[in-house]
């Protein structure tokens, strides 16, 4: 008799392992990271002549969660140079971070993602159309080297700090000195967000002016649409003293279904005393995304852009934008 209780305790116990083997096996901490964004686009009138198929960003990396809250991510940028002349595709590390949570606090290390404009990027959604604001008219980098710190107090109440170099993440730290950051999140009812953020960034060399930025959004989203807008400020850009610039952008998007959006937006950049005159414009997009399964999403839009300079010609453009990613 003690023989079948000790032979049905053993087995009991095998049982239980392999179950547990089994729901480690069902629940990999690694995931792979790829994002690829390309698009056909030709243009009308005076932009006649551009026109071609463009392979835009490829992301590629890998993410891996240690467990207690532990987790890291390196992930590859593949893009081409800011450099007009230069036609070459080139490699950069996006990322190479870790990030610990624990309850509502979050640390992140590394190259890590900034948060200057991160938030309203994920609430526009359709990044591999256009950028946000600020990323699209070059007001920050979307990544850096530095540290960052995040706290939910409550459900309607966030903030987050960040220190990093200031250069971007294509750059190697040249100058002395540094990117701080604060920003504050609120969502007074559920889908309805509000941000402020202001950053300081230190020239480090004598002669030039520290760039300040600041930033308001307001939005709200739920399953069947999306709004919202933002102003963004900066102030003495490229740290040259009162090269101020300023704009706005709102947007929104309908869901008809669960694989057709339809969306829309409108930005406006002006700089103080049309220092930067030659670069301000409104830029307006239309268009609708359709899924193609979990992987693919294509998207026809129309895009204008008015430039504000004497005698600059509006430009009209058509593109199909394509996405894969998992």
């Amino acid at each position: 008799m003690k023989t079948k209780v000790i032979l049905a305790g053993v087995l009991a116990c095998i049982g239980i392992s392999a179950q547990a083997q089994n729901v480690q096996t069902e629940e990999p901490k690694g995931k792979a990271i790829v994002q690829v964004f390309g698009n056909f686009h030709t243009g009308f009138g005076a932009e006649n002549n551009d026109r071609g198929f463009e392979l835009e960003r490829s992301y590629l990396g890998y993410e891996y969660n240690f467990g207690n809250g532990l987790s890291t991510k390196a992930v590859m940028d593949i893009g081409k140079s800011s450099d007009v002349s230069d036609y070459q595709r080139i490699a950069y590390i996006k990322n190479a971070m870790v990030s610990w949570k624990k309850g509502g606090l979050t640390l992140n290390g590394g190259l890590i993602s900034t948060t200057q404009f991160n938030f309203q990027e994920k609430f526009w959604g359709y990044r591999y159309i256009m950028k946000s604001f600020q990323d699209e008219y070059k007001f920050g980098s979307s990544a850096d080297l530095g540290l960052s710190v995040a706290y939910k107090f409550a459900d309607w109440i966030s903030a987050d700090a960040i220190i990093v170099n200031g250069e971007g993440y294509k750059k190697i730290q040249k100058n002395d000195g540094l990117n701080y950051g604060l920003g504050v999140t609120l969502t007074p009812i559920k889908g309805f967000q509000i941000r402020f953020y202001g950053g300081l960034n230190e020239s480090g060399e004598e002669g030039k002016k520290n760039i300040t930025n600041m930033a308001a959004f307001m939005g709200y989203k739920n399953e069947k649409y999306t709004i919202g807008a933002e102003y963004n400020y900066m102030k003495n850009a490229s740290y040259k003293e009162d090269a101020n610039q300023s704009g706005y952008s709102v947007f929104t998007s309908i869901n008809l279904s669960k694989s057709t959006s339809l969306y829309a937006r409108f930005d406006d950049l002006y700089s103080k005393d049309d220092w930067n005159l030659s670069k301000d414009e409104s830029a307006a997009i239309l268009g609708a995304q359709f899924k193609l399964g979990k992987y693919v999403k294509i998207a026809p839009t129309f895009r204008m852009t008015m430039p504000k300079a004497d005698e600059a010609k509006n430009g009209y453009y058509a593109y199909v934008n394509c996405y894969f990613g998992f």
